[in-house]
């Protein structure tokens, strides 16, 4: 069997293959970050840090420590202060995964007495994310990402 010769022909061509197979995978990941971006969270940044520092020292005033767990189909969210349970009014309240919002869902809460319960359904192994806002009977908003690992 003769030698087989390289010629530029044959350079170019795995040259190319390989920057096709380059310039394919980033158009993929760019195109996939773009459509799985959820959006902004403040539509003007700098109006949004004026009252950043108020807001949040309002918030810790509070004394609430969050959690949130799942319990067979259903969300358990508990909001304790120093005496007890706290019930707050929920304002919004969105579960869903950090990296996209295909799977978002809005909890329906309702309070038993001791804790907020929404039916959240079974929930796929990983990271979750409740993204929660909430009144105080002070009329004080309280925010909090509360962020969940199932089945790990």
């Amino acid at each position: 069997m003769p030698a087989r010769t390289l010629t530029g022909y044959h350079v170019f061509a795995i040259f190319a293959a390989a920057f096709s197979v380059i310039l394919a995978v980033n158009l993929t990941l760019a195109f996939m970050a773009v459509n799985t971006f959820p959006g902004l969270e403040t539509k003007n940044s700098y109006v949004a840090s004026q009252t950043f520092d108020a807001d949040r020292d309002a918030q810790l005033a509070l004394g609430w420590t969050v959690s949130a767990d799942i319990e067979g189909t259903d969300l358990v969210l508990s909001i304790l202060d120093d005496i007890g349970p706290v019930v707050p009014t929920i304002v919004s309240a969105t579960l869903g995964r950090a990296t996209h919002v295909g799977d978002d869902q809005t909890p329906a809460f309702t309070h038993n007495g001791e804790a907020f319960v929404a039916p959240v359904g079974t929930l796929l192994r990983g990271n979750w994310n409740l993204r929660l806002v909430a009144r105080a009977a002070d009329g004080t908003l309280f925010r909090q990402r509360i962020v969940m690992w199932i089945g790990l």
